[in-house]
């Protein structure tokens, strides 16, 4: 039809004297301009972005980009759940990565800015939150306190028109799927939400069954070392031990201090001795380095009888620290740890690769995840 237009408008040319040439020069521009918006601007070819209005896990309305594309959270537990199921849309990190973590994440996503957060730490920059250029703000909150209705507002007042939109409280592995659901919803990744929590579900119905059936003489009894000295601990309920009650595993510092289930407590070697704990588990690669060759521990039955377990630290560990979705691989590797003869079929290396490789978008062959798990202690007859 544009070609026709013009061929016509070329014949009047040539019979038309030199000012009907100009005026019919005007009129070609305006029929090409014509032709290129009506190709241009027709309904499919269009696209708008627009919103939507959603209500946060507070009862907060919202009105958010109707596909997010670009998100930070404020906490390392929120931030963990948009890695693992919505890397490509994370555009800050609260940490930094470390070396050995770099390891098992993929290059795309290793030089992602760090703006710092509102947790353990409190070294949150709003503008560098800001310089990222979020479209919203994950805010974690604990259910049912003012006191996180109010750091909610506080920070919504503070990023301005940014939404910031609050989620329960992650750290807790056994309730965490409400926040998982939610955040894929937020963010458009509804089938790798459901993908994770399908994971999650089960080995928590697993080892919930199983713990279920275990005597109190059939407990292990477990010590979670902390620090270097491995003389920091969390008593039962805490949720940075919760794995080992989980399990069906007997905490020893269960009745050290029940109050304190959040910071930890310190405690002496006598006192470990005291409780002899058939197994210790800890986060620290440098107390495991060296508790086999402290005389201090010898006397231990973990330490004599080579039950003493590190957690694989990379790029998450998978038992406490952060506490939230990435101890969700820690679930059967802590059952494996402390009950290994009950948990038989359990191929933690099959397991491993699954879980790196979808949640992690790191690829391991066996002989990887193999040695991930032989560096955590675990037998390879245990594997």
């Amino acid at each position: 039809m544009l070609f026709t237009y013009i061929l016509i408008v070329k014949s009047y040319v040539i019979i038309m004297n030199k000012k009907s040439k100009i005026v019919i020069l005007v009129l070609v521009i305006l029929v090409v301009a014509a032709a290129a918006t009506h190709l241009f601007l027709t309904p499919s070819t269009v696209e708008t972005k627009g919103s939507k209005n959603i209500t946060d896990m507070i009862g907060r309305s919202l009105e958010i980009p109707a596909s997010v594309d670009n998100v930070v959270a404020t906490s390392p537990p929120m931030t963990t759940v948009l890695y693992m199921i919505a890397p490509d849309k994370l555009k800050a990190v609260n940490f930094q990565w470390t070396d050995d973590e770099l390891k098992y994440v993929p290059g795309q996503y290793a030089n992602l800015p760090v703006v710092g957060g509102w947790y353990g730490t409190q070294d949150g920059s709003y503008e560098e939150f800001i310089a990222s250029e979020p479209e919203i703000i994950i805010e974690s909150i604990d259910e049912g306190g003012d006191g996180d209705n109010s750091t909610v507002q506080e920070r919504q007042q503070k990023f301005g028109t940014l939404p910031v939109v609050a989620v329960k409280d992650t750290t807790n592995v056994e309730t965490v799927g409400e926040s998982i659901t939610f955040m894929g919803e937020v963010v458009g990744a509804q089938d790798k939400a459901g993908q994770l929590n399908e994971f999650n579900d089960k080995y928590l119905k697993m080892v919930k069954d199983r713990a279920s059936k275990l005597s109190d003489s059939d407990k292990k009894t477990v010590y979670y070392a902390q620090g270097d000295d491995g003389l920091q601990t969390n008593p039962s309920h805490s949720t940075h031990g919760q794995l080992i009650d989980l399990v069906g595993g007997k905490n020893v510092a269960d009745s050290a201090n029940q109050a304190n289930t959040t910071t930890g407590i310190q405690v002496s070697i006598e006192q470990v001795i005291s409780w002899n704990p058939d197994v210790i588990i800890t986060t620290d690669p440098e107390f495991y380095a060296k508790v086999y060759s402290d005389s201090n521990w010898a006397q231990i039955n973990a330490v004599k009888n080579k039950e003493v377990y590190l957690s694989p630290q990379s790029p998450f560990k998978w038992f406490d620290r952060p506490v939230g979705a990435n101890m969700i691989i820690g679930v059967p590797w802590t059952a494996k740890v402390i009950y290994p003869d009950d948990y038989k079929d359990i191929d933690m290396v099959s397991t491993t690769k699954e879980f790196y490789s979808n949640f992690y978008h790191f690829d391991l062959n066996d002989d990887n995840a193999k040695q991930i798990l032989l560096d955590s202690g675990l037998k390879e007859s245990n594997l």
